[in-house]
């Protein structure tokens, strides 16, 4: 018997099965819902910096669209503050890396 504890995608439960194994789960509430969601973010980070696939960029856009969703937010309200970040601040797309600040006594 292998232990996951761990939040997983709607259809794992069903490949599992597929596989001739029993899947042992329990439905979360909202509150344990949004805790598993934030450990599901920092795992798919982790599994992105250890592979840079597009595969896991991917897993981690679907976790963040999740918790969104479930904070009462949408994907295009998220979005929408996205863009308005990017005019106000601007992207990452000039690749930029700031050294260090001087103040103006110096």
């Amino acid at each position: 018997m292998k232990v996951h504890n761990k939040l997983v995608r709607d259809k794992i439960p069903e490949i599992i099965e597929n596989a001739g194994k029993k899947p042992v789960t329990h439905t979360l509430s909202e509150d344990e819902y949004i805790t598993e969601l934030d450990k599901k973010l920092n795992e798919e980070c982790a599994e992105y910096q250890a592979d840079k696939s597009i595969e896991e960029l991917a897993d981690m856009l679907e976790v963040m669209y999740s918790i969104a969703e479930a904070r009462g937010w949408t994907v295009s309200g998220l979005e929408a503050v996205r863009k308005a970040k990017v005019e106000k601040r601007g992207g990452f797309k000039d690749k930029i890396y700031l050294e260090y600040v001087e103040d103006g006594n110096e």
